[in-house]
């Protein structure tokens, strides 16, 4: 059976993570997981990504215990379940990291830190722990749905970068220092033209990577950005993967067909879709939620405009057209011979089936397409029985 031998690495790095977090010494900021952690590293906080914390809730399928707790305060079923599950498990003072790693729950913030470039649930979710805790929190808030990012944009959230100092500095005790940002920056670039490298060793046949297994993989881009950490960590997994290519070595000896998983993961089923695709020699090579953590634009010479650009040209962020021309390319990239949809119930944001872009995808491309129902952790909105149907009959189609 394949096996990434180096996850073994990943286990032990994620777990340092949340057991670091234990050090009552340390000054903590909880952050989005696209927003400006560099920044935050700077001043020496150790940062916590509430969106990590929810994907754990999904993919431990314990989501859905709390996400009704979360419905009792007035939130509704159909906003992002990261959100109504994070908020549920606190209510509850229940969390998965007890079992795993002895924690009570995310660690005790002192300061807030959001960035609107992925929806404006996240404001509404990080104020209410502000509230909570009682500490401060500030927002960065982008252009939204843009086409090209021009310097106009990228002068105004780099602004909003800056404004954030006087409160970091208060909070964290340290005065700002460029080269120590700077110096965040030049690690989160060398890490993420990393992970883009690992991503894209699934250009191969066989590949040596799928979508199940960066959704794995992906932990220390997402927490550990701006770490030397980071940066070997995915050095040790690319000289793996690498090497598997080089001896024809992938997860599938046989590819049946190349398929894009468009939209996010749905985390308690991470498993067993997987393993329909495996039964059924589908390779499922690529994603655009696993390359939202490949981030072009950041320079250390420039680390405030380059911060605001990388922040703010992500692909949920982006116009209709653009997001279309990105996805050609990469289904050119990757050869895909056909593109999943998932429409997740509560994440209208980073779900882009609603405006006809499978059909013109497909026109534009050739590649046959597919919408699923599902969710990122609410499993009350997925029904498997109908998703299996539709992804065999699309497997089946793509074949022939």
């Amino acid at each position: 059976m394949y096996k990434i031998e180096t996850t073994k690495l990943m286990k032990k790095i994620m777990g340092d993570y949340f057991l670091g977090m234990k050090d009552i010494g340390k000054k903590i900021a909880w952050c989005t997981s696209v927003g400006p952690a560099e920044l935050l590293r700077s001043f020496g906080f150790e940062v916590h990504f509430p969106e990590n914390h929810g994907a754990l809730l999904g993919a431990t399928r314990t989501a859905g215990d709390f996400i009704p707790e979360a419905a009792k305060l007035g939130y509704s079923s159909n906003i992002c379940s990261y959100l109504t599950a994070d908020v549920g498990s606190y209510l509850k003072k229940q969390t998965p990291l007890s079992e795993h790693y002895g924690l009570n729950g995310p660690p005790k913030p002192d300061l807030i830190v959001y960035n609107t470039n992925q929806c404006r649930e996240v404001q509404d979710w990080l104020t209410y722990f502000a509230r909570e805790f009682n500490c401060p929190v500030v927002g960065i808030t982008p252009p939204r749905y843009i086409n090209e990012i021009t310097k106009d944009e990228i002068d105004d959230v780099a602004t909003q970068f800056k404004a954030m100092i006087p409160i970091c500095e208060q909070t964290s005790g340290n005065k700002f220092e460029i080269d120590n940002f700077r110096e965040v920056i030049r690690l989160s670039k060398e890490a993420t033209d990393l992970w883009k490298e690992v991503l894209w060793t699934a250009s191969s046949t066989p590949s040596p990577i799928s979508f199940f297994d960066a959704t794995i993989h992906m932990g220390p881009i997402v927490v550990l950005r701006g770490t030397q950490i980071a940066k070997d960590y995915y050095t040790t997994l690319l000289e793996e993967l690498t090497g598997n290519v080089d001896k024809g070595i992938g997860f599938l000896e046989k590819e049946k067909c190349r398929i894009y998983w468009e939209g996010m993961p749905i985390w308690g089923k991470l498993r067993s879709l997987s393993d329909l695709f495996l039964q059924n020699d589908a390779a499922v090579v690529a994603s655009t939620y696993c390359n939202s953590w490949v981030f072009d634009a950041f320079d250390e010479k420039d680390p405030f405009e380059s911060s605001a650009k990388a922040y703010t040209e992500i692909f949920i962020n982006r116009s209709e057209k653009a997001k279309e021309k990105i996805l050609a390319g990469l289904i050119k990239d990757f050869r895909i011979d056909g593109v999943i949809f998932h429409e997740a119930k509560t994440c209208f944001n980073n779900s882009n089936a609603s405006f006809g872009m499978p059909a013109r995808l497909k026109e534009k491309t050739g590649v046959e397409t597919l919408i699923i129902e599902g969710d990122l952790c609410d499993l009350r909105f997925f029904s498997e029985e109908q998703s299996i149907i539709k992804i065999e009959t699309l497997i089946e189609q793509i074949s022939s």
